[in-house]
C-alpha cells in the first residue's frame, strides 16, 4: 500500500483506542481501498470530524449460531451491524441439522457480498450424538462430508464438538474431524459443559482449543489454566457472562472472549448485542481497554483473523465511533471503509446474496392419530423435566402423578404440570417422543409449538391441554416451520419460519414486532415465569447434550447415562 496516496476517508480529531498497546490516542485516522491506510491527516475524497469521539475496532462475537437470530443472514447482517459488531464467527449447525451440507452451502453463499464479515465454523456434530447413541433421522455429515469446505472462502475451522464422550472413547469420527482442521491450522471450538479434571485434560489434548459452556467460576478458571480461549456468554436463554466476569481478572482477560451463542431480536434491539456484553464487562469492574480486548483482539488472534480486531496500518476498517467508553452507544459504523450505520439504524437495507428457495417447505409431518399426545403413567409415578432458572440445564425428579381410568396422565387432577412431545419434521414418521415438564416453567391456559428445536429441529409443543397442543402443531406445520401460540381453541399469534422452518426472511422489524408480541403474550396471557425464556427454553428441550433431562423423537433421554429412559417409573 503506497502511504503517500490520497485517502478515501479521513477522521481527524477522533480518540483512537489501541488494543495492542491498551491507550487512547488523539490521532486522524486515514482510510484507503477498504483498509486503514495510516495515521495522520492527509487529502482524503472525505473528511470527517470525530468531535473528540472515540474510534473502536469493530466488535467480534466469538460463537453465534445465526439461525438462532430467527433471520437470514442478510437480514441478521442488518440487526448487529448498528451495534458495531463487524464481525461474526458463526456455526451454522443448526440449518446444517435441517438440510446437511446443502443448508451449509446456503449459509456460505448467503455471506458472501455481506457488509458483515461471517467466518463459519464447520458443524463437527451433525447429528448431535452419533445415530448409535440416538437416531433421531438426522443424516450424518461425516469428516469426508466437510472436507470440501475447508478449501472455500469464510471457513475459519471446525465448529463446537458437542461429542465429548465421543472424543473421549477414541471415536473415529470426531477425531478425524478434528485432524482435518487442525492439519490446516484451524480453530476447534469446544462444547464441554461440566467437564473437569483428567477428562477436560484428555479434551484439550485431543485438539479443541475454546469453549462457551461454562457456567461456574471454577470451570473458567480451569479452562484457561489449561490453554484454552473462554467465550463469556450472554444470550436469551443462556446468561453466564454476570457470574462469570467476578472470574476475570487483567491477568487472565486476554483468554476471555464476548460471545451471544443465541440471541433472539427483540433481544438485541432492547439489550444490544456484544456492545451490551462489553458495557456489562466495564460495569463488573474491567477497564475500558480489557473490556473491549475480549470483543476485538482476543478473538481475532484466537481465531486466526489477522486482518481485523484492531486498528493499525493493513488492516480492514471495520470500525465505530463512540462519545463516552462507559456508556458504549454506538454512533456511526463503517465496514470496510463503508458507512453502513449510524445511530443505531442501517443506512440502506443489506440485499440477499443467496437463494433461499432449496431450504423451503422442509417441515413435513405424519397425519396426527385421533389421541396423538396420550402419556400413560400406569404406575402414577413419573420422570419430571425442571428447568433451572436462566440456564440451559435441566433437572430430572420423579413426582407422583394422577392418572385416569385408562392410566393416562390427566391434566385436570395435575394442575400446573405440562405435557410436552416432540414430533419428528422430516420423515413423516409420526414418531413422538412424550414428556412431563413441571410447574416451574408456568404455562397455564393454552399450548406453544415450534419447529425450533435443537438441533434436530423436530416440532416441540408444551401444553396444558391436548386440543391446543394439536392445533399448535397444525399451525407450524402449516407455515412450514414457525413458532404458534393457541389457547381455548384460537390462535393468538403466529410467527411463520419459512427458511428451514428456523429463520425468516422478512425485515427484521417485521419479525421482532410479532415475536415481541409473542413474549408479551407468553408472561401476561400464559404466566410463564420470568426465570426462562419461553421460546429459547422450548427449543433448548430437544437438545440431547446438555443436562439432564431432553426430549426427543424417540422418547425421554438422559445425558449423563446417554440413554432413552421411561416417563413412567415402576
Amino acid at each position: 500500500m503506497d502511504t503517500s496516496a490520497r485517502a478515501d476517508l479521513c477522521i481527524d480529531n477522533a480518540r483512537l483506542v489501541n488494543v495492542y498497546g491498551g491507550e487512547t490516542e488523539w490521532v486522524s485516522v486515514c482510510v484507503r481501498d477498504g483498509r486503514i491506510l495510516g495515521f495522520g491527516h492527509r487529502e482524503a475524497g472525505e473528511t470527517l470530524d470525530a468531535g473528540g469521539a472515540y474510534l473502536l475496532p469493530g466488535l467480534i462475537d466469538a460463537h453465534v449460531h445465526i439461525e438462532s437470530s430467527l433471520l437470514t443472514p442478510e437480514r441478521f447482517a442488518e440487526l448487529v451491524l448498528p451495534h458495531g459488531v463487524t464481525t461474526v464467527i458463526a456455526d451454522p449447525h443448526e440449518i446444517a441439522n435441517v438440510a446437511g451440507a446443502a443448508g451449509i452451502r446456503y449459509m456460505l453463499e448467503a455471506a458472501v457480498g455481506l457488509p458483515l464479515d461471517i467466518r463459519y465454523m464447520l458443524p463437527s456434530c451433525v447429528p448431535a450424538l452419533p445415530p448409535d447413541t440416538l437416531d433421531e433421522g438426522v443424516p450424518p455429515l461425516t469428516a469426508a462430508d466437510l472436507e470440501p469446505f475447508y478449501d472455500m472462502p469464510g471457513v475459519a475451522g471446525l465448529g463446537e464438538m458437542m461429542n465429548v464422550p465421543g472424543v473421549l472413547a477414541g471415536d473415529a469420527d470426531a477425531l478425524e474431524k478434528i485432524a482435518a482442521a487442525l492439519s490446516r491450522g484451524r480453530v476447534v471450538d469446544g462444547h464441554s459443559p461440566g467437564l473437569a479434571g483428567i477428562p477436560l485434560e484428555r479434551y484439550v489434548r485431543a485438539g479443541v482449543q475454546t469453549d462457551h459452556e461454562c457456567t461456574t467460576v471454577n470451570e473458567l478458571q480451569e479452562r484457561l489454566r489449561l490453554g484454552m480461549y473462554v467465550a463469556l456468554r450472554q444470550g436469551s436463554a443462556a446468561r453466564d457472562l454476570q457470574l462469570l466476569l467476578s472470574g476475570v481478572t487483567e491477568a487472565n482477560a486476554r483468554r476471555c472472549l464476548l460471545c451471544t451463542d443465541d440471541k433472539h431480536p427483540v433481544d438485541i434491539l432492547r439489550e444490544g448485542h456484544i456492545d451490551a456484553s462489553v458495557r456489562m464487562s466495564m460495569a463488573a469492574g474491567l477497564t475500558p481497554i480489557t473490556a473491549v480486548r475480549m470483543a476485538t483482539l482476543n478473538a481475532a488472534e484466537c481465531y486466526g483473523l489477522t486482518d481485523v480486531g484492531a486498528l493499525a496500518p493493513g488492516k480492514r476498517a471495520n470500525m465505530f465511533l463512540t462519545d463516552s467508553l462507559r456508556a458504549f452507544t454506538v454512533r456511526k459504523v463503517w465496514c470496510d471503509g463503508r458507512l453502513v450505520a449510524e445511530n443505531g439504524k442501517m443506512l440502506a437495507p443489506v440485499a440477499p446474496a443467496a437463494d433461499a428457495s432449496v431450504l423451503r417447505g422442509s417441515v413435513r409431518l405424519a397425519p396426527l392419530p385421533d389421541d396423538p399426545f396420550a402419556l400413560r403413567v400406569p404406575a402414577g409415578k413419573a420422570r419430571v423435566i425442571c428447568l433451572t432458572p436462566h440456564s440451559l440445564i435441566t433437572r430430572e425428579e420423579v413426582h407422583s402423578v394422577e392418572v385416569d381410568a385408562d392410566g393416562c396422565f390427566d391434566f385436570e387432577k395435575n394442575p400446573g404440570m405440562l405435557k410436552i412431545a416432540v414430533l419428528d419434521r422430516r420423515a413423516a414418521s409420526g414418531r413422538t417422543g412424550m414428556g412431563l415438564l413441571d410447574k416451574s416453567y408456568g404455562l397455564t391456559g393454552g399450548a406453544i409449538a415450534t419447529s425450533i428445536a435443537h438441533d434436530a429441529h423436530n416440532v416441540v409443543v408444551a401444553g396444558d391441554n391436548d386440543g391446543d397442543m394439536v392445533l399448535a402443531v397444525r399451525a407450524v406445520e402449516r407455515m412450514r416451520g414457525g413458532i404458534a401460540m393457541i389457547s381455548a381453541g384460537r390462535e393468538l399469534a403466529c410467527l411463520p419460519l419459512p427458511v428451514g422452518g428456523i429463520m425468516s426472511d422478512a425485515p427484521v422489524a417485521e419479525v421482532a414486532r410479532t415475536l415481541q408480541t409473542m413474549i408479551d403474550l407468553a408472561r401476561s396471557h400464559y404466566h410463564i415465569s420470568d426465570k426462562a425464556d419461553a421460546f429459547m427454553f422450548l427449543s433448548f428441550l430437544g437438545l440431547p447434550v446438555i443436562p439432564r433431562l431432553r426430549l426427543t423423537t424417540r422418547g425421554l433421554f438422559d445425558v449423563d447415562r446417554l440413554s432413552i429412559v421411561n416417563v413412567a417409573v415402576e
